[in-house]
Parts: C-alpha cells; sequence; structure tokens
C-alpha cells in the first residue's frame, strides 16, 4: 500500500496533524509520504496562501472572523463555494501526480486537498479519500468533500457533521492525529526545579498579544519561571528578548514541543485545535488565550465545556486564571482527568490500525 498525506501550510496545525499520521504509518514500515499541496501547484499557490491567512489573522483576528462568519453563511445557502471551484482548478496537476507515484489512499488533514481530491471523484477517478479534521467543529464547507471515511475529533461533535450531510457510518471518532511517540518524552530541558514552569505557546506563526501577557505574568505572579515559544515570529522573539528578565526563557520554532509541556506545571495556549489536542494528550492543566475569532472559539468552548481548559478573552483574565490555576491543585486534578476520559493519546494509531484492516 502507498498512501499519500495532503495538507496545506494556511497555519501549523493542519502539517502537524500530517507529519504526526506520516510517522505514525512509518512505525509499520508503511509507504507513506507528507506532501504540502501547494508544492504540487507550484510556489505562487504556497506563498499567496500563507499571506492571505496571515493578513486575515494578524492583530486581533477581526478580518479572519469576518470570513469565517461569511463562510458559515455561505455555507448554508447549499451553493457550491468559491472554495471549491478555486480547489477545482488544481485536479489535472494534482491527479498527475497521484498517477505518477501511483498512490493507493489520500488523507487529507485540510479542507482544500480534501476538494481537489473531491473534483476528481465526481469526474469518476477511483481515489479513496479519508478526511481528518484538526478542529473541534464541523468547519464551513467540509459538505462539499465526498471523503470514504471522516476522522472526527470526538463522538459528542457526530451531530455537527452529520447534519453536514455525512453519513454516521463513515465517521470514525478517533480524535485529533497525535502520533504515539508523542507522549513518549526524555525532558532534558534543564529548567529550573525551584518555580512554577508556566509555558505559553501561541502557535507555529506567533500570534496574540505575546508580550504583554509574558510581562503582566512576570510582573504579578511570584515564584514563576516562563517558558515563551515564539514560533517563526522573529518580531516577537526579539521584543521578549528585550524584557531581559532572569526568569524568561524565549524560544523560536522548536520540535520538541512535547518536552516543554510535560515540564511545566501549566501551559497557556491559543486554542488551536493541534496544539490543545497536544497538550491534553500529555495531561497538562491548559488556559486558552486570546482565540482569532472563527474556528478557535469553537475550539475553546468544547474544552472549556467539558472541563479541560479555562479561557481567557483578555490580558486581564489570563492573568486570574494563571493564578487560580497555579493555586487551585483540585482544579488542576480535575482537569487532566478530564482530558483523560475525553483526548484519545493513540488517535493516530487507531487510524493506522483502521487503514491497515479496511484498505
Amino acid at each position: 500500500m502507498k498512501i499519500l498525506i495532503l495538507s496545506c501550510s494556511t497555519g501549523g496545525g493542519h502539517n502537524a496533524c500530517g507529519r504526526y499520521i506520516e510517522k505514525e504509518f512509518a512505525e509499520y514500515n508503511i509507504n507513506c509520504h507528507f506532501v504540502d499541496y501547494f508544492d504540487i501547484l507550484g510556489p505562487n499557490a504556497k506563498k499567496h496562501s500563507e499571506k492571505i491567512y496571515l493578513n486575515t489573522t494578524k492583530g486581533n483576528g477581526s478580518l479572519f472572523k469576518i470570513a469565517y462568519k461569511l463562510g458559515e453563511a455561505y455555507s448554508k445557502t447549499g451553493i457550491t463555494s468559491p472554495v471549491y471551484g478555486l480547489n477545482k482548478l488544481a485536479k489535472n496537476k494534482l491527479y498527475s501526480y497521484i498517477q505518477k507515484y501511483n498512490y493507493d489512499l489520500i488523507i487529507s488533514p485540510h479542507l482544500f486537498p480534501a476538494m481537489a481530491i473531491t473534483t476528481l471523484k465526481n469526474d469518476g477517478k477511483d481515489i479513496k479519500l479519508i478526511n481528518v479534521a484538526t478542529d473541534y467543529h464541523a468547519v464551513p464547507f467540509w459538505e462539499e468533500t465526498k471523503p470514504d471515511y471522516f476522522v472526527i475529533p470526538h463522538s459528542s461533535l457526530k451531530r455537527e457533521f452529520i447534519e453536514k450531510g455525512f453519513k454516521e457510518e463513515i465517521l470514525l471518532d478517533f480524535g485529533i492525529s497525535v502520533s504515539s511517540s508523542f507522549s513518549k518524552v526524555k525532558n532534558n530541558l534543564n529548567l529550573p526545579t525551584n518555580k512554577d514552569i508556566v509555558l505559553i505557546t501561541s502557535g507555529s506563526m506567533g500570534f496574540g498579544k505575546m508580550k504583554d501577557i509574558v510581562k503582566s505574568l512576570l510582573d504579578n505572579i511570584p515564584n514563576i519561571y516562563v517558558v515563551a515559544i515564539c514560533g517563526n515570529n522573529q518580531t516577537l522573539y526579539s521584543a521578549l528578548k528585550e524584557l531581559n528578565n532572569k526568569n524568561l526563557l524565549v524560544k523560536g520554532f522548536i520540535d520538541n514541543i512535547n518536552e516543554y509541556i510535560a515540564a511545566s506545571a501549566i501551559v497557556l495556549t491559543k486554542p488551536g485545535g493541534l496544539t490543545s489536542t497536544e497538550v491534553a494528550t500529555l495531561r497538562k492543566p491548559m488556559i486558552h488565550i486570546m482565540p482569532i475569532p472563527g474556528v478557535e472559539n469553537y475550539n475553546a468552548r468544547f474544552f472549556e465545556k467539558n472541563g479541560l481548559s479555562l479561557v481567557s478573552n483578555s490580558i486581564e483574565e489570563v492573568l486570574t486564571n494563571t493564578n487560580k490555576l497555579l493555586k487551585d491543585k483540585n482544579l488542576q486534578k480535575s482537569m487532566i482527568e478530564n482530558q483523560a476520559k475525553i483526548i484519545n493519546k493513540n488517535s493516530a494509531n487507531d487510524l493506522v490500525n483502521f487503514v491497515l484492516t479496511h484498505f
């Protein structure tokens, strides 16, 4: 069997999910390749999509909120979306690529390649497709895809996906895919042992009012050591370095986030679906900070409703909730127990075993 995982670099979560799936198949010596969909289409497609995504999510994310709300409204009309039309333009290049490398199964943790594959299926091409949702919500336009199976984050979300038109029998509630190796932590970071380690991460792109949050935490909460992960945001990295605080460690993009999560007392993170799942997989008390309006609000709502995190929409709330969570050991314990009940740490492995028995 030869498997192609297709994703896009609009935010880091989709690609990270795809990489986890690829890594899990490798454990079984299955021929599986992760490819950025935009790399198949050409450099301009990748550059323009990343620019649009960054421009809509910067600041307080108000442009993204407008775009997302418009997407939700359009999705309810039943009219084929412009997004589908744009991805339809990619079908010939994509089909040539699939044929060239002779792939038997496509797995897509991103809407765009799933749409392009769907256009090929609508043309009568015999292509097997598994969608993988990376948010705790049925986002707009997934209903325009035709997967053979759809991996969703949790069984309680089945109704949402059924209302989008998906048959219950194709919905696989394995959870957002995180590789089983993610939980295997070495923990060789040499962080202080006499302080509460507070990890704050704002995703691969470095969104949010992170400098103000970090400064507020350091100025107001005693006996903490803050580890700030800035992703690819060099401006944010430099701004945090300028704080020159002995109780602050600033990191850029890292490939061992699991070690920092494991070493932390609590984690503050933007409510991306994949990032939130990573934290919960390692059973760590969590605070969601400043959701980008749109799907991140749904993610935060799911976690808060199920007792998996606290949600903060302002710097004042971040400070209050951080103080609260560090002091309240019973709340920490309850949060960890709920994470263990709801978040499947074997999600990627469950997907691999399903593929091996059904394809």
